[in-house]
């Protein structure tokens, strides 16, 4: 029978704890039939107990093994396969499950992690032995859950029987992840490395386009919540030119080092806990573990604290980003399932999404790849298929980004939702959804898709008026259409006349959609929108149509009487003539009335807006027919 080691060969800080040191198979010796095993998780799991267990000759009958995100807590046979011998139900479904669930060796529960704790408690999810990795203990027994917290605090409290892998290689994390040796009943000393994960170092094109479309839209100062896909591991590469951001995260990962080393990530902005990194676990490298060991900068806390919604809505502009497989154009969203398959799990996302709605600020994210590897399924559907639960109800989405663009669905009709995910779908799939959509009466039959491009992301640009104000200008999109309207009816009488020459009380559809529901191939418009993005009123449009057979570009303007006068119609007239240079037109045209000297003055300062280029742009003017001809070449 195995022994447990000798005293003098125990490290010094575990001396005093001799009689609780004991072997792997002594330990898991004490697991009753029927118990109801925790096992920790992450890169905290326990493997050499989880081994132990199962290579007893005669295991006890009706354990059930229950956990979180694991690593090799499922033994493999030699094809591969699964090969437990207990049940397992598991709150996750990582690629250490992803078999057992689907051939009924596990379970998968669809809770929220964060709501784990609070059953535990109850004993509505039964807990009778622990088994946890720690670090060695100090100089007054306590000693570290290191890189996993979670749920652990809640299991260590109700269990029974509480074994824990005591790894000299753990780092003590600081915050609420300590434990006393008295509430550890047996030691089991290991001494491997720590588990690692790394991220894949080059995601494909759509992921990065993804990464790049949640970077553009953080600001300096937000509060981030990492997850755990690899788009927003990738995200956070792209803000290095931004100060002042802050963590508050259920995980964290390497991603953040570098951030730390160039004086980015300050938490300086943090209204809960500033200039402090708090997390539950942590998913990276030994580059994170030497950064976390005994650095008072990291606040690890159980999963319920860090997940609380009310805690999460407090941070100052709360950035939460989930990774879905699949999103219906009323926007439900499947983050659980893969071809019917589950993969995956809820996590925290609830939580966080909720509470980033309510965060000053906040920007809750849904992204996805737009389509399956092959290109031959979108992952916008018109309906979510059999076999695809909804994981977050389409109440609570609010952006929904992939590699073509970025939808805002909060407070939007089916209509408006409907256009706005096509328009980020696959173009291979936009005609197909459209048509789907018209067939299930979330768009009429008079609607009209034009655009199949990728949102031009490089083609925003925040500038600065004469009088300070700044505004964002963009490319229009179809779900602009009631921004349009509102702009239109700011405009005085005589705004409305001398741009459209007829007195016109509204907007038919078909003319709001002229306006913004364009092909950009021939038709091309930007808008102007003053205030945060999810809420942005549209102050100003501006679009030139191509004539084929002139390859000119007949151009035209509104601007909110509040910010004419601001140089704002320049700061547009210079966003299309750099846009459509690019594009090879050779000229703008402008057909205006003699009174309206505004835009007649605006049009002949082409030439001014060009100086800088190395191509100045020729105007002349021409008065035909009771219109004045201004034509700009390029």
């Amino acid at each position: 029978m195995s022994t447990a080691p000798a005293t003098a060969t125990l490290p010094p800080q575990l001396q005093p704890w001799a009689s609780r040191v004991c072997t792997a198979a002594q330990a898991v010796a004490q697991v009753r039939p029927g118990d109801h095993v925790f096992v920790g998780g992450v890169c905290a799991t326990p493997r050499a107990l989880v081994a132990a267990l199962e290579a007893l000759e005669f295991g006890p009958a009706d354990v059930e093994l229950l956990h979180f995100l694991t690593d090799q807590a499922m033994p493999l046979d030699a094809q591969g396969r699964p090969a437990t011998r207990y049940r397992h139900r598991c709150f996750f479904v990582g690629t250490d499950m992803r078999a057992a669930v689907r051939e009924g060796l596990a379970d998968y529960v669809p809770l929220s992690i964060a709501r784990v704790p609070e059953l535990i408690t109850l004993g509505r999810i039964p807990v009778d032995v622990a088994f946890i990795q720690v670090s060695l203990p100090d100089a007054f027994g306590y000693v570290s859950l290191g890189v996993g917290v979670d749920v652990v605090p809640a299991a260590v409290a109700r269990a029974r029987l509480v074994v824990a892998e005591v790894n000299p290689h753990m780092p003590r994390s600081c915050g609420d992840s300590m434990l006393h040796v008295s509430q550890l009943h047996q030691l089991v000393l290991v001494d491997t490395p720590v588990i690692e994960y790394q991220h894949p170092p080059t995601p494909n094109a759509a992921l990065e386009q993804i990464a790049r479309y949640i970077s553009g839209i953080i600001d300096d100062g937000s509060t981030l919540q990492i997850g755990l896909g690899r788009v927003t591991h990738e995200a956070l590469k792209f803000l290095t030119d931004r100060q002042d951001l802050g963590i508050h995260s259920d995980v964290i990962t390497d991603a953040i080092v570098p951030l730390i080393e160039r004086g980015i990530l300050t938490g300086a902005a943090k209204t809960q806990q500033p200039r402090k990194i708090v997390t539950s676990f942590a998913m990276g490298t030994r580059r994170l573990y030497d950064l976390i060991d005994g650095n008072p900068l990291f606040v690890f806390q159980p999963i319920e604290t860090v997940c609380d919604p009310a805690t999460i809505a407090a941070q100052h502009k709360m950035v939460s980003v989930t990774q879905a497989f699949a999103v219906d154009l009323s926007g439900q969203v499947c983050a659980d399932q893969y071809n019917g398959e589950f993969y995956g799990g809820l996590a925290a996302q609830a939580e966080f999404l909720r509470g980033a709605s309510r965060s000053p600020g906040g920007k809750p994210i849904v992204c996805l790849v737009s389509c399956d590897e092959e290109a031959q399924t979108s992952r916008i559907r018109a309906q979510l298929l059999p076999g695809e639960g909804v994981t977050v109800p389409r109440t609570d989405v609010h952006y929904v980004i992939t590699e073509w663009g970025i939808a805002y669905l909060f407070g939007k009709s089916i209509r408006e939702r409907a256009r706005a995910l096509i328009e980020v779908a696959h173009p291979k799939f936009r005609a197909e959804l459209f048509a789907q959509a018209q067939a299930l009466g979330y768009l009429g039959a008079e609607q009209t898709l034009k655009n199949l491009h990728a949102y031009a992301v490089e083609d925003e640009a925040t500038v600065v008026l004469k009088d300070g104000r700044d505004v964002l200008l963009r490319p229009a999109a179809s779900g602009d259409a009631p921004g349009i309207r509102d702009l239109f009816h700011g405009l005085s009488n005589r705004d409305v006349y001398t741009r459209f020459f007829r007195r016109i009380r509204g907007l038919s559809d078909r003319d709001v959609q002229r306006l913004c529901n364009l092909d950009f191939e021939n038709e091309v418009a930007f808008v102007a929108c003053s205030g945060p993005r999810e809420n942005a009123s549209i102050v100003a449009q501006s679009c030139y149509f191509i004539d084929p057979s002139t390859h000119l570009a007949e151009t035209a303007f509104m601007v909110h009487p509040l910010w004419q006068g601001s140089g704002l119609g320049s700061a547009l007239q210079r966003k299309m003539m750099a846009h459509a240079r690019r594009r090879g037109v050779r000229g703008f045209v402008a057909e205006i009335l003699p009174t309206n000297e505004n835009m007649i003055r605006l049009a002949r300062s082409a030439e001014l807006a060009g100086a800088a280029s190395s191509s100045v742009p020729r105007v002349t003017v021409e008065h035909t027919g009771g219109t004045v001809r201004v034509t700009t070449l390029l």
